[in-house]
């Protein structure tokens, strides 16, 4: 009632445009702290139930209120393991359900979640936590993105000797390679993983599990391969973590043609290059009519890396029609709400097109040129071709972002898995044996298991899977779930 919402500041587009760093100035300390105050504590908390790792909000808020920094991270680590990335990329959940947003503006819980977090880092209060005590087990984790990472920590911290295998030649899965540096650098994952190193993890990166089917778009630099049999052989327990990276396609006439890529195929070769590294063949947009297909999260990292690169147009594609600018709150309260999300790289300079159907890809002398689409509507819940609204917008590089529809299912099959209707590996989340799949000691967790999801999901999917794993190695086991 006492202070109004305080927005985190941007670096003006014409400056941030010019790099790749993140842009995003987080509060102040004192800012923080106003910020913690307008918090109500309420007497059901809906912010607990809206974040998918539980954070105590309410706690955190009030201890960053009260000056209370050291004890706010512990209260935040106790649910979270990686508040630094929940804190830059989450779409914050929290703050949809926060009571206050039913009436007024949320509570900027993310905002003080980072603001937690990065004074924790900067003050030395983030530290390796070994185990007191080796159990002897051996626990191999098949991927390092969000969930693999999280379990992978809690898995060391119970004792266990634990191994995590990446494909590809760094660590973080598509945190490292699907998130562009703008929005979060990568020494928040290198630091990490120093911190998990000195608690017993070991990384093992450049090593592919299983195989992938020849011609998959799949990003894969890995070195050397390791069979299933191998794992399950040589550990007490595996848990498959490695997302859900199967691209959506879209077939239509003109697919093949040269200058049409999958996101994943644009996005991580800058990561790359922003790492230090040459990349031959890079795809590049400057000079070029950019046309990403694809209304979400990862088309706007397109549209971000494009003005980057100095596109001279960049053009968003989404089949749905445009969501209203204000969502009906008393309908949707306190759930995640449909309502039109202009991003930070859409406010950098982009055209946003709504109900656009792509017909055909036109192109000469085999390179994409153009588009053709047609106007779209839904009618008795069917979408249908608006008559004459037939167009074409000019193109030289095509980016399609339109999802991922499940994992590899090569490397499922490789472990004999279940795999439920959308290709995901069978598992459930019941609170006794929870994760496991229909092999013995093999677990899932995180995209691979839920389907392509947010980065929180999969952190507590990662922390849940853990507990499981310890419950089955040992009979027990003290991890928070």
């Amino acid at each position: 009632m006492e202070y109004e919402r305080v927005e985190e500041a941007y670096e003006p587009p014409t400056a941030r445009l010019k790099h790749y760093k993140e842009f995003v100035i987080g509060l102040k300390e004192e800012d923080a702290r106003v910020q913690g105050a307008r918090c109500m504590d309420c007497g059901i908390p809906f912010c607990n139930s809206g974040c998918p790792v539980n954070n105590i909000i309410p706690d955190f808020n009030d201890l960053v209120y009260r000056n209370e920094w050291r004890i706010a991270i512990e209260v935040l680590h106790s649910t979270n393991n990686f508040p630094e990335f929940t804190g830059r990329i989450c779409p914050a959940p929290c703050e949809a359900a926060c009571t206050l947003n039913f009436n007024d503006e949320a509570v900027g819980i993310k905002s003080i979640e980072r603001a937690i977090i990065d004074r924790a880092w900067s003050e030395g209060w983030v530290a390796p936590q070994p185990p007191k005590f080796k159990t002897g087990k051996k626990v191999a984790v098949v991927g390092s993105g969000p969930a693999g990472m999280a379990a992978a920590q809690q898995l060391a911290r119970a004792g266990h000797d634990v191994t995590v295998f990446e494909k590809n030649d760094r660590v973080g899965g598509l945190l490292r390679y699907g998130i562009p540096d703008f929005k979060m650098e990568k020494l928040h994952i290198d630091r990490r993983v120093k911190q998990m190193e000195a608690e017993g993890v070991q990384f093992r990166t450049g090593v592919m599990v299983g195989r992938l089917p020849e011609g998959s778009k799949v990003t894969n630099w890995a070195k050397e391969s390791i069979t299933p049999e191998q794992l399950t052989s040589e550990f007490d327990a595996v848990l498959l973590a490695g997302g859900a990276e199967q691209p959506r396609d879209l077939p239509a006439p003109g697919r093949d043609l040269q200058g049409i890529h999958f996101a994943m195929e644009f996005l991580p070769q800058q990561n790359k290059v922003n790492a230090g590294d040459k990349v031959k063949d890079q795809i590049r947009a400057e000079g070029k009519h950019v046309i990403v297909i694809g209304g979400g999260d990862t088309g706007s990292d397109c549209v971000g890396t494009s003005n980057r690169h100095g596109a001279k147009s960049v053009t968003q594609f989404e089949l749905m029609p445009m969501p209203p600018e204000e969502e009906n709150k008393t309908l949707t309260w306190p759930y995640w709400p449909y309502k039109l999300r202009t991003s930070s790289s859409h406010e950098e300079g982009c055209e946003r097109e709504f109900a656009i159907a792509t017909k055909e890809f036109l192109g000469e002398n085999g390179k994409v040129t153009g588009i053709k689409t047609a106007r779209v509507e839904w009618k008795d819940g069917k979408m249908v071709e608006v008559p004459g609204s037939e167009q074409v917008l000019k193109a030289d590089l095509v980016l399609l972002a339109m999802g991922f529809v499940s994992p590899v299912a090569s490397v499922l099959e490789g472990f004999g898995v279940d795999q439920d209707a959308r290709g995901n590996a069978r598992a459930s989340t019941d609170f006794l044996g929870g994760y496991q799949t229909s092999v013995p000691k093999v677990f899932a967790a995180g995209d691979v298991r839920r389907g392509q999801s947010l980065v929180v999901w999969a952190i507590r999917e990662g922390r849940q899977a853990a507990r499981s794993i310890d419950e089955y190695l040992m009979g027990a086991s003290d991890l928070p779930r």
